[in-house]
């Protein structure tokens, strides 16, 4: 038997970046962001260091690598009594692609996240001609993050990666 042939009879898939095969019930990384993982795209990673080169290429805000694990040859030949459950298990730490470390809560300075002439703007037009102190920007800045938390907190506890306007539905309370 040639090795081409008894590589694929033990053979899942290939790893995306290195091609090292992965084997049937095999353990195997995908990637968090739901463009990496679907299926035309499909990559599949032997390591977690095989994950991380793929992300900066990747160029994501936040992904992580998933720990999966490969099914048996009767599952891939379609013959599986009892499907299993799905695993999900974060491997690794959120990281940034191009900018370093995400800012974390506590440390460095805070950005504004309020675009300071659109509000002004809004401001006077729907005041008559009311004037808006920087200072406003901070404080709104501060709800938006105290807000988006909340929302990330939901979306967290309904087993999402991605936020979605229905995590905001708490303002609707206020």
């Amino acid at each position: 038997m040639n090795e081409a042939a008894s590589d694929s009879a033990t053979t899942w898939r290939k790893c995306s970046p290195c091609k090292k095969p992965i084997g049937f019930a095999g353990r195997y990384f995908v990637c968090s962001v739901s463009t990496c993982n679907g299926q035309r795209t499909g990559y599949v990673f032997c390591s977690v260091a095989c994950w991380e080169t793929h992300v900066p290429g990747a160029r994501h805000r936040d992904s992580a690598a998933v720990e999966k694990t490969a099914p048996t040859r009767a599952e891939a030949a379609g013959h599986s009594p009892e499907p299993r459950p799905p695993q999900r298990i974060l491997t690794a730490v959120p990281t940034r692609a191009a900018g370093g470390a995400p800012p974390s809560a506590s440390a460095g300075p805070r950005e504004v996240l309020i675009i300071a002439s659109r509000l002004k703007d809004f401001i006077d037009a729907r005041s008559g001609g009311y004037s808006t102190s920087q200072s406003v920007m901070d404080v709104l800045s501060d709800h938006v993050r105290t807000v988006c938390d909340r929302a990330i907190d939901q979306a967290r506890a309904d087993g999402r990666k991605t936020v979605m306007d229905r995590d905001f539905e708490f303002l609707k309370k206020i």
